[in-house]
């Protein structure tokens, strides 16, 4: 599982965030790799609701004028949270503690 490759339906980007990651993290337990692909996933998701919020602009009309806030805004915000507890979640938004590649030994040991 070492050289573990990245995920088909995760968009070219996300795939190349996969394979620096599990490199210079060395990711390859189970439980790693699928919150990895999980937080990739909303990551591509909230970038689909990006793309379309900037073709329809973040306030919509409705049938009678009145300006919406456009639907994707919430998905869009949902799923950035997402992302960023995957991150957070395999120590990611910490400093290094090693000198080496590799995520934080659990419970903040040292």
């Amino acid at each position: 599982m070492k050289n573990s490759k990245a995920p088909k339906h995760l968009s070219a980007a996300s795939r190349q965030l996969w394979r620096v990651l599990v490199g210079e993290y060395a990711i390859s337990d189970a439980a790693g790799l699928a919150v990895l692909e999980a937080g990739l996933e909303a990551r591509d998701r909230m970038l689909q609701a990006r793309k379309a919020i900037d073709c329809g602009g973040a306030v919509l009309r409705d049938r009678w004028g009145q300006a919406k806030p456009h639907p994707l805004l919430t998905v869009e915000r949902d799923c950035r949270s997402q992302f960023l507890a995957a991150i957070k979640q395999l120590g990611f938004d910490v400093e290094p503690t090693r000198d080496r590649p590799g995520r934080p030994p659990a419970g903040g040991a040292r």
